[in-house]
């Protein structure tokens, strides 16, 4: 059985790692890299750091408006599954990457799976709300996370197409952390163990509006310790243009880390500050607080248990929020027991196996 994966962005390369170590001997497996996320901190380290085999085709396809971008995919990925002839298209998560390859294989009549499928913030803002819930109506196979995914799709009328697999986030973060435990990693420069917060912001409504940026800018280089600030190359460019300065008060700017250092960054931080969707539940599993500076988050279950608070129009309310007490310690695994990718395997091949 031939199993095609397409990916195109940091949280996609996470999770294909342990797809991809799953599907040894099981299946041929073709991974095609979109070129979404193309320079190498975002991409080529990742594949490097997570043991993941280089992609057999890369288009190359860098950054875009969302129509531009996806067109260019949609027209590489056609050409690239004409060849392949896979017998399923796997795709992860949200991004544009996600969509583009849903919509390519669909209409040459090649069977797709989602993988993270039923996510809803119903937030339709986000152009990720409206890339997840076109793959998923467009999908054979749907492979949620979580019982909350499962209920969404079930509500949606996708019952019949969807299997509950777990989160293969935390197989990488369990087996990260393994490696971490065994070796010291060190921290980056200016921080030390306990006495910062990580923080990363890239979405357009955070960054877009120069008020509401400079806004968050204030209230983070206020917070009594250090914040080591993941600064992506967009917001670098942003802040720049519009004249903000991210190099403030308590920030401590630093470029993107490599996963494993990320993981060990946020492990012995005294919080998370995000408005990422993968790093709130990295921290849950982490079980280091989190704040999310967003109105809603798809992974409902980190507020539900306490480790997770959403901040947003009001930022006067981040830094009370940020330097919260940590909540009651919680043995609750909504995202699995580390043994998703596994299960993804198994069902793909049932489903699709001729």
């Amino acid at each position: 059985m031939r199993i095609l994966s397409v990916v195109g962005a940091r949280p996609q390369f996470v999770k294909l790692a342990p797809i991809a170590r799953a599907m040894k001997g099981r299946a041929e497996h073709i991974i095609v890299h979109t070129g979404q996320h193309y320079d190498e901190l975002m991409s080529d380290v990742f594949f490097q750091d997570l043991g993941i085999p280089a992609p057999d085709y890369n288009l190359g396809v860098g950054s875009g408006k969302h129509g531009e971008q996806t067109g260019a995919m949609l027209a590489g990925l056609e050409k690239v599954f004409e060849e392949a002839q896979p017998d399923v298209v796997l795709v992860y998560g949200d991004t544009n990457s996600t969509l583009a390859a849903a919509l390519a294989a669909v209409k040459i009549h090649i069977p797709v799976a989602h993988l993270e499928a039923g996510l809803r913030s119903f937030n339709r803002r986000m152009p990720e709300e409206h890339n997840r819930v076109l793959t998923d109506h467009a999908s054979d196979l749907l492979l949620s996370p979580t019982e909350v995914g499962m209920k969404h799709l079930a509500g949606e009328g996708l019952a019949g197409r969807s299997v509950m697999v777990g989160d293969v986030m935390t197989d990488v973060l369990f087996r990260v952390r393994e490696h971490l435990a065994e070796e010291r990693q060190p921290l980056p420069d200016g921080v030390s163990a306990g006495k910062y917060f990580v923080c990363t912001i890239h979405r357009p409504d955070n960054t877009d509006d120069p008020t509401r940026l400079k806004g968050i800018v204030e209230s983070l280089a206020a917070l009594g310790m250090p914040v080591l600030l993941l600064a992506h190359p967009r917001l670098k460019a942003l802040a720049e243009a519009h004249g903000i300065s991210l190099a403030a008060g308590s920030i401590v700017l630093h470029e993107p880390l490599a996963y494993p250092q990320l993981v060990n960054a946020v492990a012995n931080s005294a919080g998370v500050v995000t408005d990422s969707g993968g790093l709130q539940k990295e921290a849950f599993l982490l079980r280091i607080p989190c704040t999310t500076i967003r109105p809603e988050t798809e992974w409902v279950e980190t507020v539900e248990l306490g480790w997770n608070m959403l901040v947003n129009d009001d930022l006067s309310k981040l830094a009370p929020a940020v330097q919260r007490p940590a909540p009651d310690p919680t043995d609750a695994t909504p995202y699995g027991d580390g043994n998703a990718a596994q299960r993804t395997v198994d069902a793909l091949l049932e489903k699709f196996a001729k």
